[in-house]
């Protein structure tokens, strides 16, 4: 629970958190500074957190709900979600709190993305989902003072966007640090480097992108086409508008797949290239497939506090990250790590964690910082970071910025991907539907190209999946002498365990 500061607070009030188990405890005198120095401003409704509420004496605006005070505020949001755009203005000016709980701003994103709106590829962005879905420009709409309104469902949200990012991502331990280096050559990367995460300071430097990009220029030179952005397809112009005057907890983040055609640019060596893929990663092996290759590339564009949360690179692909203006903060783990906050299925087609950036921040940064096996690092304009296949990674723009990306196929992981591609066969993804086994079609490509490679690939995957056999025979009881299964009195058991992606005996990577 947190405190709003605003401007009837006094510098001596008493600061309530929420303890584990939901109770409440005032802070000491030093909590009490720390908590007042990176608090949230004041909520533009003046909305406070249901904390608040102990201290204030006049009337409640929850009082005026009439029958749906029985209603939690989680309930009464959910209940909002099912309302037109009409309905959902309307009953906003029925109390201070129903316009309060109609007001915020992500039932007004939804109602957007249902919109024919949506399919406007150019339109005016007034500052916020529900002044663009009512076409509100800023002299139409009117401010109503919610500060008897006490709710953290409404609160939350708010201080969720407005977290102090420097707390998370400055005074990085130094255990915890991703190595930073000039540079590499593929034989350093393929010896030492190619399952550990790592940012390279100069590699990148030679790109013509990295003088002729910046916001601006993207902005006067492409305004008008039209690029992806999570659910939307917008102009970048009204994207630019949007990232520069937005306050969402999580910004909708610019990642489009055919920038390169759209731009008009060239890739590789050329004379008239934008950027080329770096040499010390040496052959993308998914260039075997040529135009069949899955989606690989991405141009990435977001305001400050944009990014991504956990997850894996698709396919068990590598990936290298390059900035082109701004600076992003990555926390990563290896591939068999328990990542704090991050829930995953036995299979790991389904990962569970929390829905914005800010509250994984928020709740879990402090105890996955202190893990043995957290990798963190601050990657800059004109420095590119790699990514491991199989590592987990949170990503966040600490400042506006332009980022490239691209994942890619290295010999070193080669077995990894053919194992993916052939054992887990329902994850796969990017791949075209007229590719319908991309597992067949990748070996026959390698045994044309580099049998020996392909070769040594399936040996070492066939050995993983033998030893993950064995590992599994052992747990669920398998008899040694016969094969056949260990029954137990009383039918069906449950159980649960973390196998790891790395060969028996082999542990993960940690530089």
């Amino acid at each position: 629970m947190f405190l709003s500061t605003d401007q009837h607070q006094k510098p001596d009030a008493l600061i309530f958190e929420a303890n584990g188990n939901g109770g409440h405890r005032v802070t000491d005198e030093d909590d009490v500074s720390t908590a007042v120095e990176s608090s949230v401003p004041t909520h533009p409704l003046g909305i406070k957190p249901l904390g608040n509420k102990y201290f204030h004496t006049g009337t409640d605006a929850r009082v005026n709900l009439g029958d749906l005070q029985v209603l939690p505020d989680e309930m009464l949001a959910q209940l909002l979600e099912y309302l037109d755009k009409r309905t959902l203005r309307l009953l906003g000016y029925a109390c201070k709190f129903l316009y309060a709980q109609c007001s915020y701003d992500d039932l007004w994103k939804t109602i957007f993305l249902e919109s024919e709106t949506k399919n406007k590829t150019s339109f005016q962005w007034q500052g916020s989902w529900r002044a663009t879905v009512l076409g509100l420009s800023p002299d139409k709409r009117i401010k109503i003072d919610c500060s008897n309104v006490f709710s953290d469902v409404l609160h939350r949200p708010f201080v969720c966007s407005h977290i102090s990012l420097p707390k998370y991502t400055r005074n990085i331990p130094p255990a915890n640090k991703i190595p930073s280096l000039d540079d590499l050559t593929y034989d350093e990367f393929a010896e030492k480097w190619s399952k550990k995460p790592f940012i390279l300071t100069r590699c990148i430097k030679s790109w013509p992108v990295l003088k002729s990009w910046n916001m601006d220029k993207l902005h006067e030179m492409y305004s008008d086409v039209v690029f992806r952005a999570e659910a939307v397809d917008w102009s970048f112009a009204t994207y630019y508008q949007y990232m520069m005057d937005s306050q969402e907890e999580s910004p909708l983040y610019l990642f489009d797949k055919k920038f390169v055609e759209k731009m008009k640019i060239e890739v590789g060596k050329s004379k008239d290239a934008a950027y080329w893929n770096p040499d010390c990663f040496g052959k993308d092996l998914f260039e075997l497939l040529g135009a069949e290759r899955p989606a690989h590339r991405w141009m990435i564009i977001g305001p400050e506090r944009s990014g991504s949360t956990f997850h894996k690179d698709p396919n068990a692909t590598s990936a290298w990250n390059a900035v082109i203006q701004g600076a992003k903060y990555w926390i990563m783990f290896p591939p068999s790590a328990q990542v704090p906050g991050v829930y995953v299925s036995e299979d790991q087609s389904e990962v569970t964690s929390p829905l914005s950036i800010a509250e994984w921040l928020l709740e879990f940064h402090a105890e996955a910082r202190r893990l043995p096996e957290c990798r963190e690092g601050i990657c800059h304009a004109g420095e590119i970071l790699h990514v491991p296949s199989g590592w987990w990674h949170l990503v966040v723009n600490i400042e506006p910025g332009i980022a490239l990306t691209q994942n890619f196929v290295p010999k070193a992981h080669l077995s990894d991907v053919l194992s993916f591609l052939k054992y887990k066969a329902d994850q796969i993804s990017g791949f075209k539907k007229e590719v319908e086994d991309p597992y067949t079609l990748f070996v026959e490509r390698l045994r044309v190209e580099y049998p020996e490679l392909l070769e040594e690939a399936v040996k070492q995957m066939e050995e993983k999946q033998g030893n993950k056999k064995r590992r599994w025979d052992q747990v669920v009881g398998h008899d040694s002498t016969d094969g056949g299964p260990e029954h137990k009195k009383g039918g069906g058991f449950s159980f649960g365990f973390g196998l790891g992606d790395d060969i028996e005996g082999e542990e993960d990577e940690i530089p």
